[in-house]
């Protein structure tokens, strides 16, 4: 028996447990509701982390003129080297030359958070999309198809290259060996280890090692001051690619790669890319530079 006007046990334990339920409803509603907000800044890791260090750390790969490693010291410098230290500089961040990779494992150092960018002037390609990203280019390198001086086998025809007479010189992991194997997959590929230069392609055609290989018109340039009249560009008027040069970074990084392509914009308008282009391109018309995005009108 109860009292008048008293409410009985059981009623109260029940409106205890339908609060309880009302509320834990409301906050899984909420919880959702702000679950891709959260998702969405838990992924930015990288942003995060370099925000708070004031530290990119970046991976280079010998690239010149683009990434060049002074075999005695070891320090870095070239045109995207000293650009993204300005673009860093400008963003109030540091920039920490951590490790020295190849072409063919720069992306494992990235997957592996080894470092956290890769700014040595990279090719993005399809296959390399599948594991990392890509800034926007800061200019654009036009490949050649090299053969030694005199040899017309394939100047009306480069189909004839594929061929399994034909030996393409190439690096493990490098654009040589790419364009190789997806546009002459019937030649024979000399292949040199990862880290190897890419002039010493250059010099296996050169010694008759191999008939042809593609390098972009800098190498060939720099190659042929040192042994003139040796080698030629049998794809002068129509290059085979013509590649952006970018910053290569983890996949699912989209405010590191927003803020880096802000930066770089920066440089490009400022004149600051133009101005290393020029110091490091040995002719002109080795590079392309990037098409300005407006134009100004007329006068009347």
């Amino acid at each position: 028996m109860t009292s008048e006007g008293s409410v009985p046990h059981s009623r109260r334990w029940g409106a205890v447990v339908s609060v309880a339920a009302i509320t834990s409803l409301i906050i899984s509603l909420l919880a959702r509701s702000f679950l891709p907000v959260f998702s969405d800044a838990s992924r930015e890791t990288d942003y995060r982390l370099i925000q708070n260090r004031g530290t990119i750390r970046c991976g280079y790969v010998s690239n010149p003129p683009s990434c060049i490693i002074n075999p005695n010291t070891g320090q870095v410098s070239g045109i995207f080297v000293e650009a993204f230290e300005a673009a860093a500089k400008n963003l109030g961040l540091k920039v920490e030359w951590t490790e020295e990779v190849g072409f063919g494992s720069m992306i494992e150092g990235l997957r592996n958070k080894r470092y956290d960018a890769v700014p040595c002037a990279i090719w993005p390609t399809a296959a390399r999309a599948r594991e990392a990203d890509f800034t926007d280019p800061l200019f654009y390198s036009p490949v050649g198809v090299y053969v030694r001086k005199g040899d017309t086998r394939f100047l009306n025809n480069l189909s004839l290259i594929n061929s399994a007479d034909v030996k393409i010189a190439t690096i493990d992991g490098e654009m040589a060996a790419v364009i190789a194997r997806a546009d002459f997959p019937s030649a024979e590929r000399v292949e040199l280890p990862q880290l190897s230069e890419i002039s010493t392609m250059l010099l296996n055609v050169k010694e008759g090692k191999a008939d042809v290989t593609f390098v972009e018109l800098y190498f060939a340039e720099q190659f042929l001051k040192n042994n003139p009249g040796s080698i030629e560009n049998i794809a002068s008027n129509r290059p085979l690619r013509v590649f952006p040069n970018t910053v290569m970074l983890r996949s699912d990084q989209a405010a590191l790669k927003a803020m880096l392509n802000t930066a770089l914009r920066e440089l490009v308008n400022l004149g600051t890319v133009d101005r290393l282009l020029t110091k490091y391109e040995p002719a002109p018309g080795t590079f392309y530079r990037i098409e300005r995005a407006y134009r100004q009108s007329e006068k009347p």
